[in-house]
């Protein structure tokens, strides 16, 4: 807010000082000892401002220098007191108006994102059950101590880490871990904060406090992670040295040749950084709103700076890579007694009425004329379900819940196990669904230069290379924690940035603020994720990171154009201004149509990229 103040106050300065100058026609106050300066009331409000902007503008420049960082703004500076010294002040409000509009501009381009957790905060569980001499006492989950017992009903986040001590149930960890089946719990079993109860109610005793817990370390990372940004040189301040050096030097020279200090001046009033400080922002906007088109929002200008250099691409793969439901994968049968058709009509008939993700899946799977009515159904919580159908007796889930005494089956993804009237008939498998549009989307990626396409998930790594595989990526880190994910992106190599991360859920957010981009896939992702991201996928398709991509390298390609064209302009007025034919009034007004010229050719960034030189998607 405090930039677009400095450019409102410009504005109304502007107003006020044509109003004295045309309106009333103020007359002159005084001449200054020194110069010879004739002072009017406009003149006077005009320099103080001046004054005031360079001032901000000098500490901006002290503290980039600190940091190592150079930009255009201290050409500006040299342009505003240049204008000062030979009483040119409508050629002064000029420039300032151009800077502090630049700056205003390039702060509607970033958005202003919020990077601040709302979601991840509202989402913390804040309410506990815990269980004193049998009864049920709601309490805050910042009061639960150590050892202290809390009851989890079914559809209930748990509210910190704990050990279940009464009760089985399956619970979802997908948000957490990225594991997209739910995880059958026993007493023993550890549980995350975090994760959500699904089949029973169980006791836990809490292991560790709220501050300690899973999912506050999770939001944790996440402050950390932004609490450390990488750093980036913008484009406008990478052309910002030699082309203050290029403007110095002509200036100077120009004063040395006439031995008249105004000659400089004049050079540089038309060497105001305008054109840098405008032909970017209006470029960025311009490719936003192309994004926007295309259902992607992007919240700053640098994110599409840093798309555009990528050279580092990871996924996650639950609800990222694969769609967050299972497939039918492979149906085994035990013997030549049975069919792969009747074992799966058997099992998805005794499943058709539990409201686990994996029999919703099988029956989803299974053609309708195959599913039969069924009686006698009882489920037992996180081993399985039987029941009648046909007048065979049919057993569906584990396997030592279906056939106690079979010897144990080695599989590399989730399965289900079936008995028919207590005797083992086989078993089904289940996989992530892929997206059709993954294997292209890698696929262009690497043709827009992706050089390294990784993909980072808490699932198990059977079930991660089998994915991968038909992705059509080889570099894959699987079991991995939160945090792990974070160590996998900071460790890539400075010659493979920029590094974009793509994932959906809670346990992505802290991957994809530690990301030199983050891109949150929102139409069904955790809003956690996308509060996380520089950018946002607003429809549930993959294809639109390569979109993001292809856009990114347009508008860039646009930007440097209108920077360079500027540029060159620039320097040519300079250049007939070291003659002194350009007084400072008018090389104020042809910065301005150099100005205008910038942000036509920044508006070219709204056209479309080449589907032929990017495969842009529509």
């Amino acid at each position: 807010m405090k930039r677009q103040w400095k450019f409102i106050v410009v504005l109304i300065a502007g107003v006020i000082s044509l109003i004295l100058e045309f309106g009333i026609h103020a007359p002159t106050l005084f001449t200054t000892p020194i110069l010879g300066l004739h002072m009017n009331p406009q003149a006077i409000i005009i320099d103080i401002l001046g004054i005031w902007i360079s001032v901000i503008l000098l500490m901006e420049i002290f503290e980039d220098w600190k940091s190592g960082r150079y930009g255009v703004d201290i050409l500006a500076v040299i342009a505003i007191v240049s204008t000062i010294l030979i009483n040119n002040y409508w050629a002064e409000w000029m420039i300032l108006v151009m800077s502090t509009g630049g700056e205003t501009l390039e702060d509607y381009a970033t958005g202003q994102a919020s990077k601040e957790l709302r979601s991840l905060l509202n989402n913390t569980p804040r309410i506990a059950n815990k269980l004193v001499n049998g009864k049920i006492t709601e309490v805050n989950v910042n009061d639960l101590k150590i050892g202290d017992i809390v009851l989890i009903k079914p559809g209930q986040q748990v509210p910190v880490d704990g050990e279940i001590v009464k009760g089985m149930s399956s619970f979802d960890q997908s948000s957490l871990t990225g594991e997209s089946v739910p995880v059958s719990k026993k007493p023993g079993d550890n549980l995350m904060s975090g994760s959500v109860n699904g089949d029973a109610a169980v006791e836990m005793k809490v292991t560790k406090e709220a501050k300690d817990s899973e999912y506050q370390s999770i939001v944790a990372l996440v402050k950390s992670s932004q609490a450390q940004p990488a750093k980036f040189v913008k484009m406008a301040d990478r052309y910002a040295v030699p082309f203050t050096i290029i403007s110095l030097i002509i200036g100077g020279v120009a004063w040395a040749v006439s031995g008249d200090a105004t000659r400089f001046a004049e050079v540089m009033v038309v060497a105001s950084p305008c054109p840098l400080l405008i032909a970017a922002p209006v470029a960025l906007v311009s490719g936003m709103s192309s994004m926007s088109a295309h259902h992607i929002i992007v919240k700053s200008g640098p994110t599409l700076e840093k798309l555009s250099r990528a050279k580092t691409f990871a996924f996650d793969k639950t609800g990222t890579l694969t769609e967050n439901q299972l497939v039918v994968d492979q149906i085994v049968p035990a013997d030549n007694s049975i069919s792969k058709n009747e074992l799966q009509g058997l099992a998805a008939s005794v499943e058709q009425q539990s409201s686990h993700v994996i029999a919703s899946s099988l029956v989803k799977a299974t053609n309708k004329d195959l599913i039969k009515p069924v009686t006698n159904l009882t489920e037992t919580t996180a081993q399985g379900v039987e029941g009648d159908v046909n007048g065979k007796h049919v057993k569906v889930g584990k396997l030592k819940f279906v056939a106690p005494d079979h010897e144990k089956i080695n599989v590399s993804s989730t399965a289900v196990f079936v008995s028919i009237n207590d005797k083992f008939a086989g078993y089904i498998t289940l996989m992530d669904k892929m997206r059709p549009e993954t294997p292209a989307t890698i696929a262009k990626l690497r043709k827009q230069g992706a050089e390294d396409i990784m993909m980072l998930t808490g699932d198990h790594k059977q079930v991660a290379e089998k994915v991968g595989k038909e992705a059509g990526i080889t570099d894959i880190r699987a079991d991995l924690l939160p945090s792990e994910k974070i160590k996998a992106i900071k460790e890539v190599p400075k010659d493979l940035r920029p590094v974009v991360m793509t994932g959906d859920g809670v346990n992505d957010a802290p991957s994809l603020t530690a990301a030199d981009v983050g891109i949150a896939m929102g139409a069904k992702g955790a809003t956690a994720a996308s509060e996380s991201a520089d950018a946002v996928i607003m429809v549930n398709d993959l294809s639109k990171v390569n979109n993001a991509v292809a856009i990114a390298k347009h508008t860039m390609k646009v930007a440097n154009i209108d920077v360079l064209t500027a540029i060159g302009v620039v320097i040519i007025i300079e250049l007939i201004a070291f003659t002194g034919v350009i007084p400072a009034f008018w090389g104020a007004i042809l910065q301005e149509v150099v100005d205008m010229i910038t942000i036509s050719l920044g508006l070219l960034a709204k056209t479309k990229p080449s589907k032929k030189q990017f495969g842009l998607e529509e």
